[in-house]
């Protein structure tokens, strides 16, 4: 069998086998090992690339960003930054019909900018925000659409896990892309306010609420002072690491560590943190570590097998001569990589994807800072997307199963920010300075 037939029986296995439910880092490393060990005819020669895939792959210097930035975001969460970035927002928007919504966007968006993992986000706002929400009258699908959108500002307002991920998939500056995704991360966060109050104006079935010039419920406002208090620690610790970082007093994994201890400080601060849950995040930020080198292992590992089989060459001299163009390219790649967000979460999607497209992309003279923001917003599409949509499935499960809104209440009521997601999207797509312009 000829190397090439190998390399693409093996793609089609591993689609087959992670629809299956095999975790896609053990389809790939399984998939990839198996065709070296073929097309060599040797499984000293595949055992060989294992090693070296596991030792060269996460050995450089910018893995530690992982950790530092996952302990940052986990403390944070732990310091209920989230919670007192909604109430000062809650206040400031509270007379707009939906201002609920737009405050937890504006929160979200905040929150984004020192924890860089939607889950967490999503975790954090069904807690904070859903009850709030749905006292004030709006609609269970609106209060939960709204948490389930906003929270996919944390993978790609920098800091950003994926954005990490997708520099080393494809050997780029993750200081470069942080700052690509500040653009388009404020505009798609101006983007959700401005459909939320066309929802209040247009569909008010939908988002439901009181009226704008109805009080709160008595309770008593913030001070300016009280506000400030608020936000203090998140802007200091923002300005501290993206500062230090855009500054270039940081490289991204020093911010990662200031960026940690500054989280540290805060919870100590505010008393938020004692053993028991200075454990339990260790613990965690261990646990997504591990899981996110293996998964970049397993990545390395396919990469080299799809180059030793030659498919990635091949498919780089079909799509060069089928006359396509860059364009179409672009749109069977956002096409795929749609379709894989209905199955599959999203670090998994980018390293299926990435390694078979990238040989053409670089072959186009493809800018792969514009196009990792492309990417990551259509990945970042499938969190909200069924049957998988693993924001929509972290929203349900911090609700509990005693919650009377239902998995299909999420999707349904995550689906208008989808949208307003794609056409974000076709704008970056459209403007690639919207992405490289702070470069």
């Amino acid at each position: 069998m000829e190397p090439t037939t190998i390399g693409l029986v093996s793609v089609a296995l591993m689609l087959v086998l992670i629809y299956l439910g095999m975790y896609v880092g053990v389809a790939l490393t399984l998939l990839s090992f198996v065709g070296v060990w073929i097309i060599r005819g040797d499984i000293g020669i595949a055992s060989n690339l294992l090693a070296l895939a596991a030792n060269d792959a996460i050995s450089d210097y910018i893995f530690g960003v992982v950790p530092l930035f996952v302990l940052m975001g986990l403390l944070v969460s732990v310091a209920d930054i989230g919670r007192d970035t909604f109430e000062v927002a809650n206040q400031l928007f509270r007379r707009l019909r939906g201002g609920l919504g737009i405050a937890t966007v504006v929160a979200n968006a905040i929150f984004a900018a020192i924890t860089g993992i939607s889950i967490a986000s999503a975790a954090v706002f069904t807690k904070v925000a859903v009850p709030e929400m749905l006292r004030h009258g709006h609609t269970p699908r609106f209060a939960v659409g709204v948490v389930a959108g906003s929270s996919v500002l944390g993978m790609l307002i920098p800091p950003s896990l994926l954005l990490i991920l997708y520099g080393v998939l494809t050997e780029k500056s993750v200081g470069d892309l942080f700052i690509a995704g500040v653009i388009p991360g404020l505009l798609l966060s101006l983007a959700y306010v401005v459909g939320i109050l066309l929802m209040g104006r247009f569909w008010p079935s939908f988002v439901g609420g009181r009226a704008p010039d109805v009080e709160d419920d008595g309770r008593p406002l913030m001070s300016g002072a009280a506000m400030a208090g608020k936000l203090l620690p998140v802007v200091a610790l923002v300005a501290l690491v993206l500062g230090g970082l855009y500054g270039g007093l940081f490289t991204p994994t020093e911010a990662g560590a200031v960026g940690a201890a500054g989280a540290l400080a805060l919870a100590l601060i505010k008393r938020r943190l004692g053993w028991r849950q200075l454990w339990q995040v260790l613990v965690e930020t261990g646990q997504i570590t591990a899981a996110v080198c293996f998964l970049i292992i397993a990545a390395s590992l396919y990469s080299r097998m799809l180059a030793i089989s030659g498919v990635t060459e091949l498919l780089r001299v079909a799509i060069v001569d089928s006359g396509m163009g860059f364009w179409g390219l672009t749109a069977i790649f956002i096409t795929i990589v749609l379709l894989l967000g209905t199955i599959l979460d999203s670090g998994s999607i980018m390293l299926i994807t990435i390694p078979l497209a990238l040989p053409a992309l670089v072959g186009f003279g493809t800018d792969l800072i514009w196009f990792g923001i492309v990417t990551l917003l259509a990945v970042e599409i499938g969190l909200l997307t069924p049957p998988f949509g693993i924001a929509c499935f972290v929203i349900k499960a911090t609700l509990g199963n005693d919650s009377q809104i239902t998995l299909n209440d999420i999707f349904a009521g995550a689906a208008p920010f989808a949208v307003i997601m794609f056409l974000v999207m076709l704008l970056v797509i459209a403007f690639p300075p919207l992405a490289t312009a702070l470069l």
